[in-house]
């Protein structure tokens, strides 16, 4: 019997056939990396492996110099022993699954995933495996998720409401892949200009180049209260309560977040409107996924681990936790 194909080490998971780490949370000599979220994409590291679609990602956040191999997705590399793969995760831009074979058998590590279609990436593609090593952020039955178009169009109401009202309507969405998500998806509905944080606005630049729709931008970089009023605004949540709020004057704050699902946690968190629009795949997504890859051993990281490991060995599938630092989204 072989020994397990990738194991979780203190330097991160790791294929010692192929002699690589993937995601790794230390420098290591080769990471094979799913996404560029900063959970996932560590400086330090002497070579990178990435999707060719995230690559302008992956170069927007590493250091200067780092050295990157970028892979079309269902291109084969060959690494040791194994044959290493990356498959379209769903996620944000240039998400991947990672699929490394050995000798027949075929593990695939998911990274973070969804299942619901968005304009910003491509679709998330089932890959057969013997073993998957999924994500678990929302394992649990609560979490299930309204169709995008909706969200999204009750989230320009709220624009438009607010605008009536004469104040300004500050969003809060993760800057790499949710908020690019929502100028994507506000298409639909107008093609008005959206003043967004620095930290959102490079990201932005990055999406356009590679030929993501998403409606025009400008920094938020006007000062005086009253310049913003009516108008919409995209941070990152880290700027909610920052001295950087004060220059819009009357304002409304929202959340996009699947954590939006309880209304318990919008109310801790103290926004006033919060808006379920998640990047990961909800509970009947997640189950619908490890049905579909025909893995026969499921492990499971971040997330409702033990949850969902119960449940799945009460429908008899051998599911297990494995632990790693990565968090619910950066």
């Amino acid at each position: 019997m072989q020994d397990d194909l990738i194991v979780s080490t203190p330097r991160g998971l790791y294929c010692s056939a192929g002699d690589f780490y993937i995601d790794p949370w230390q420098p290591v000599p080769r990471a094979v990396i799913t996404h560029a979220h900063g959970d996932h994409l560590r400086a330090g590291s002497a070579h990178y492996v990435v999707a060719e679609p995230g690559s302008g990602v992956a170069v927007h956040r590493l250091p200067a110099g780092a050295t990157l191999q970028a892979l079309a997705y269902g291109e084969a590399l060959s690494l040791g022993d194994t044959c290493v793969s990356l498959h379209p995760a769903g996620h944000i831009l240039g998400s991947a699954q990672v699929r490394v074979e050995r000798g027949g058998e075929v593990w695939v590590v998911s990274g973070d995933y969804k299942r619901d279609p968005d304009p910003t990436c491509e679709p998330f593609q089932v890959v057969r495996c013997d073993v998957f090593i999924s994500e678990a952020t929302f394992a649990l039955p609560a979490y299930r998720w309204t169709a995008t178009p909706i969200v999204a169009q009750e989230i320009f109401e709220w624009w438009r409401t607010n605008r009536e009202r004469g104040v300004a309507s500050v969003l809060f969405a993760y800057a790499l892949g949710k908020a690019q998500r929502v100028l994507a998806e506000l298409s639909r509905f107008t093609d008005e200009t959206v003043f967004v944080h620095g930290a959102v606005a490079g990201l932005v630049d990055v999406y356009r180049a590679r030929g993501i729709v998403m409606l025009p931008t400008l920094p938020a970089t006007v000062s005086g209260a009253g310049n913003y009023a009516g108008s919409l605004v995209l941070a990152p949540p880290s700027a909610a309560g920052s001295p950087w709020m004060r220059r819009f004057g009357e304002h409304r704050t929202g959340f996009c977040s699947g954590w939006m699902r309880v209304r318990g946690d919008r109310r801790r968190r103290g926004y006033d409107r919060g808006f379920v629009l998640s990047d990961h795949a909800d509970w009947p997504s997640l189950l619908r996924t490890v049905r579909e890859t025909g893995a026969r051993r499921i492990l499971l990281t971040h997330g409702h681990t033990e949850a969902m490991c119960r449940y799945l060995q009460e429908q008899g599938v051998d599911a297990a936790p494995l632990r790693t630092p990565y968090g619910a989204e950066e």
